[in-house]
């Protein structure tokens, strides 16, 4: 199914709960790809890439700059 067969689909769904539900069922059944879902949850706006990349990014950063600090051992 693409994401223009699953927008079809989705507009018999009044709930958005309900349409998040059946898309993600959709996609653990391997009746849509990855990217058809990540296709309708942003327009539906259900995920933020945006958000979602900054804190990945946020947290990279941090983890790098945590591992530098590492203590001295004295022997």
């Amino acid at each position: 199914m693409n994401t223009s067969e699953m927008r079809w689909l989705l507009q018999t769904i009044d709930e958005p709960e309900t349409a998040q539900r059946f898309v993600m069922a959709q996609y653990e059944r391997g009746r849509i790809s990855y990217r058809v879902m990540a296709d309708i949850a942003e327009e539906r706006g259900w995920i933020n890439w945006r958000a979602n990349k900054f804190f990945v990014i946020a947290a990279k950063c941090l983890t790098e700059y945590v591992t530098l600090q590492l203590p001295v051992v004295n022997s």
